[in-house]
């Protein structure tokens, strides 16, 4: 059997546990002195306002004058993008145009889609708004790829601009491109056409073209959103084109406004509409066949689709609004 004893000490006298104390205070309370909170690590100042500001611009001239950033082959240059034109441009979108967003979740966190938009307002400021739009209220920031018309890149200073922010010309092989690197990319198929048709037309879409954007899209499988754009037609109520002055220019029309050219260059003001913009369901492409670009019907019935999606989302859109410009 095992023994049950239990072990003796020295002598053979059983030993006895230490004897115990009351514990105090200061037996369990660390040796080091107490530290007042906020005491030892003095607060960081955050800086705001007028002084955050000036510190962002330094640190974007020395930016340019290092070189330290980058621009892609299509020209692109962030940097240059969000610190030169994005500000100005999130004025009018916050307090001018008070822009409301719809769907902002139908656009995906990666990958490519393209986006397919009405197109209307004398200038096109309702593409640039867009664009603010997905960059700064989309969860990812994304950048829009804008496709555009070539008098755009041909025009002295709107052209360079327009590289730099991003955008190139409306062609399939650099839309497929882009769409293929995983950009998210947008179209105004209507073009000049809805640009620049008579407010008596408002909120009318214009013919979509040959369908261009859906072989794009069919040819890269990427998804295409639809996106139903109202406000733009009312920040320059087109009442006149000036034809021949238009053709002197090279231009597609020359607008004549309530305000425009009677007040000169204030006539440019754009008047403060308030503007709803909804992104729609994404449409597949991916589930068509390899060689369904080629098919023409196929194209013709996801053009006409999405350009019926987009004109009843307007009309909808248009009551949510109520009053052009109290909304």
């Amino acid at each position: 059997m095992p023994s049950t004893e239990v072990p003796r000490g020295n002598g053979g006298e059983t030993p006895k546990p230490p004897a115990t104390t009351p514990a105090t205070i200061a037996d369990v309370t660390p040796s080091t002195p107490a530290i007042a909170p906020a005491a030892q690590v003095p607060a960081v100042p955050i800086e705001t306002g007028w002084k955050r500001s000036l510190a962002n611009t330094l640190a974007f001239a020395r930016r340019r004058m290092t070189g330290d950033y980058q621009v892609d082959d299509f020209g692109y240059d962030p940097d240059f993008t969000d610190n030169v034109i994005v500000p100005p441009l999130k004025v009018l979108y916050e307090k001018w145009f008070r822009i409301e967003t719809i769907g902002m979740e139908n656009i995906p966190d990666t990958g490519g889609a393209l986006l397919v938009a009405n197109h209307s307002g004398t200038v096109a400021v309702d593409a640039l708004m867009t664009a603010v739009a997905v960059r700064e209220h989309h969860p990812m920031k994304r950048p829009l790829r804008m496709l555009g018309a070539d008098l755009v890149f041909s025009t002295p200073f709107l052209g360079p601009i327009n590289r730099k922010a991003g955008n190139t010309l409306a062609c399939n092989p650099d839309a497929e491109r882009l769409l293929s690197m995983g950009e998210l990319v947008s179209v105004f198929p209507e073009g000049f056409k809805g640009v620049g048709k008579p407010y008596s037309q408002r909120y009318k879409l214009q013919r979509f073209g040959r369908g261009g954007f859906v072989t794009a899209a069919l040819n890269t499988g990427m998804p295409i959103i639809p996106v139903s754009i109202v406000g733009a037609e009312e920040i320059y109520p087109l009442i006149g084109n000036i034809k021949p002055l238009a053709r002197a220019l090279g231009f597609p029309y020359f607008p004549v406004t309530p305000t425009f050219p009677l007040l000169g260059p204030l006539g440019a003001i754009p008047l403060p509409s308030k503007w709803i913009i909804e992104f729609g369901e994404p449409i597949p492409t991916d589930i068509y066949a390899e060689s369904a670009a080629d098919d023409p019907m196929v194209v013709f019935n996801l053009t006409d689709r999405v350009r019926e999606t987009i004109q009843q989302t307007l009309y909808r859109l248009l009551l949510r609004r109520g009053h052009p410009f109290l909304g």
